[in-house]
């Protein structure tokens, strides 16, 4: 099972829920669950997660790598599960060239999750990365249950 987080510049949600997920699924033992994050936009390709984000998850024993990377058509047929982080990027990513509908799904929707988006902490304060935090782990672990079963 293939599984890609996707915000939209890959430098905080995203890849914030690709380094949660990464460590449950080793924590857990689980085998045969390989994870990735990328956003739909291109602002930021190239560059490491966002400062706040890499700090909070630290806070919490994760560790966050990697570059940031815009999503491709390829992805489509690479991954088994994408997962947006909010409506906008949901809707980017079925109308994109080679979208799979089946395979796209919102995080939090999937997570059972009251509310629909994951708020995106960029422009505001740290708190923000710590509640992205605090919904990542609970959904995570739902969604981690629910692949791997």
């Amino acid at each position: 099972m293939r599984v890609l987080f996707v915000c939209l510049g890959n430098i905080c949600r995203s890849p914030s829920a690709e380094a949660v997920m990464r460590g449950l699924v080793e924590s857990r033992g689980v085998d045969g669950i390989e994870i990735d994050s990328a956003g739909t936009g291109d602002w930021h390709i190239g560059h490491p997660a966002d400062p706040r984000a890499i700090a909070a998850a630290n806070e919490r024993g994760v560790e966050i790598g990697g570059l940031a990377r815009q999503v491709r058509s390829s992805d489509f047929e690479d991954f088994d599960l994408i997962l947006a982080m909010d409506q906008s990027n949901h809707a980017t990513l079925l109308a994109m060239d080679g979208a799979d509908a089946s395979k796209v799904r919102l995080f939090r929707e999937m997570a059972g999750e009251g509310e629909i988006d994951v708020p995106d902490p960029y422009f505001g304060g740290e708190d923000g990365f710590d509640l992205v935090l605090d919904i990542l782990e609970r959904g995570c672990a739902v969604v981690l249950e629910e692949i791997s079963s």
